[in-house]
C-alpha cells in the first residue's frame, strides 16, 4: 500500500510541474533554408514586461546556439501570445468501500479533489515566413504558474518552456 501511495504522489508531483507542448508545422517547408529571425515590432505577448524580457532572452540564446541570427530583415518573424488562467483541480483520490456475500453486494465511492484551483499559463509561439507572410511552425505550451514565484524561479520556468518548445525544432522529416 505504501508503494502504491508513493507512486501516486510521484505522478501527481510530476504532472504539476511539467510543460505540455503541442506542435504544428507546414510539412512542405524546407526549414534548413532559414537562418535569420526577429520579433514582430508590434507583438503583444500578454506577458509582463519582465517575463517577456526573460522569455525573449531564453529564445535568443536558444536560437543563436542553433546557428540562427537576429536580423533587421529576417527570414522568420516570431510572434508570441500568452494567457494566464485558473484551472479547477483535476486530481482526485477515490475512496471505496464495499462488501458482498450470498449474491448481495454494495459499495460507496467518493472522489476527493486534491488542492485548490491552479494557475496555468499558455504560451503560443508562431514562426512566420517573412517573405510569404505565412505561418510555418507553431508551438502551444501549457504549464503551471506560481503567482508569487521569485524572479529566478520565473526565469528558470521560462527557460524550461523554451527548451521543451525548441526540442523539436526544426521539425525532422516531412
Amino acid at each position: 500500500m505504501r508503494y502504491l501511495l508513493s507512486i501516486v504522489l510521484i505522478v501527481l508531483l510530476a504532472s504539476c510541474s511539467s510543460v505540455k507542448v503541442n506542435y504544428d508545422y507546414d510539412k512542405t517547408v524546407d526549414f534548413s533554408s532559414y537562418s535569420t529571425y526577429n520579433y514582430y515590432s508590434d507583438m503583444q505577448s500578454g506577458l509582463s514586461q519582465l517575463d517577456e524580457k526573460r522569455l525573449l532572452n531564453a529564445l535568443d540564446s536558444t536560437l543563436q546556439a542553433r546557428g540562427y541570427r537576429l536580423a533587421e530583415e529576417p527570414e522568420l518573424f516570431i510572434n508570441i501570445m500568452s494567457n494566464e488562467y485558473r484551472s479547477a483541480p483535476s486530481n482526485n483520490v477515490g475512496v471505496g468501500l464495499g462488501g458482498g456475500g450470498r449474491n448481495v453486494g454494495g459499495g460507496i465511492s467518493v472522489g476527493l479533489p486534491l488542492g485548490g484551483p491552479n494557475m496555468q499559463r499558455s504560451i503560443q509561439i508562431d514562426l512566420v515566413d517573412a517573405q510569404r507572410d505565412a505561418l510555418v511552425w507553431q508551438a502551444v505550451t501549457e504549464s503551471g504558474l506560481r503567482e508569487n514565484a521569485s524572479p529566478s524561479v520565473r526565469e528558470d520556468k521560462l527557460r524550461a518552456v523554451v527548451k521543451k518548445v525548441f526540442s523539436k525544432f526544426p521539425p525532422k522529416g516531412k
